[in-house]
């Protein structure tokens, strides 16, 4: 499996390599710029060569920017939206240079106006920081809990695949905290087959490219993303040996973003996955 964790680059791309090998992963996650706030550090040529050069060599694959969550794509307000187009631009050319093969985003809120306005704002925003791009790097809409006026089921993931004009570079990130307070109850492989027939009847599993792992410090159907570390909230460890058993959900990189304050606590929740994986594929 590949297996990681959200991780620094404030020293570096390759720096954060060096990293996800400490820990025992194989991929990781990594904020674009300044998560509250809009800075973005310059990424040297230099930089780009050796994170290149040492993922290749420490095998770190399926590297995932996520943006900050001052983005908001489903905006109606002109001046937040023109500051997430501008990120989202910026950033895809950013990163395309190092290869980096997705960037995720919480699609973002309508703030009243309504889904189809949200979902019709979001779309636009993708077109716009698509608009001659040649790179290779694909943008990831994540599911979310539906909070307020959130954008963000796999029903309005689907509307916002249809109405954009290059579907092919826009894919699906999986929470699973967020989906299980969105109301997937995927403690229980029922509730999980739940989950795999909606994905497969709205945005198809060919478009899903990630999967979020996080237990749940909230009830389910609670509407409130708050992650909890692994087998200490609602979901528990089992909920997370159930997602195995789905090969489509078990091939896709598998990244931990659980409230850490050191990002070498990583490692025993990669540990404990690994282990957990182990126990679903051993045929003895």
């Amino acid at each position: 499996m590949r297996l990681g964790a959200h991780l620094s680059i404030a020293k570096g791309l390759d720096h954060a390599v060096k990293m996800a090998v400490e820990i025992q992963a194989n991929t990781f996650q990594f904020f674009t710029r300044n998560p509250r706030g809009g800075a973005a550090r310059a990424i040297a040529d230099d930089e780009i060569v050796r994170f290149r050069e040492d993922r290749a060599k420490y095998d770190q694959w399926e590297i995932v920017g996520h943006f900050p969550y001052t983005v908001n794509l489903a905006t109606p307000k002109e001046d937040l939206w023109d500051f997430a187009c501008r990120v989202l631009y910026e950033d895809l050319r950013r990163f395309s240079p190092a290869e980096v093969e997705y960037l995720v985003t919480h699609p973002g809120a309508h703030l009243g106006k309504g889904e189809a306005a949200g979902i019709k704002r979001l779309a636009s925003a993708i077109d716009q920081a698509f608009e001659g791009f040649g790179g290779k790097t694909m943008l990831l809409l994540e599911t979310m809990a539906g909070r307020g006026t959130e954008i963000g089921t796999l029903a309005h993931l689907r509307a916002v695949l249809d109405l954009v004009k290059h579907p092919e570079m826009v894919g699906v990130c999986l929470d699973s905290c967020h989906l299980f307070a969105a109301g997937y109850d995927l403690r229980t492989p029922q509730g999980v087959a739940i989950l795999v027939e909606d994905i497969e009847k709205t945005v198809g599993f060919a478009k899903v490219k990630m999967l979020h792992v996080n237990d749940a410090a909230v009830t389910l159907g609670s509407k409130k993303d708050r992650h909890a570390n692994l087998g200490e909230g609602e979901l528990g460890l089992e909920t997370f040996a159930n997602l195995m058993q789905v090969p489509e959900i078990a091939r896709l990189p598998w990244v931990l973003e659980t409230p850490q304050d050191d990002y070498r606590d990583y490692a025993k929740e990669i540990a404990l996955l690994r282990e957990l994986w182990a126990q679903q594929t051993n045929t003895d």
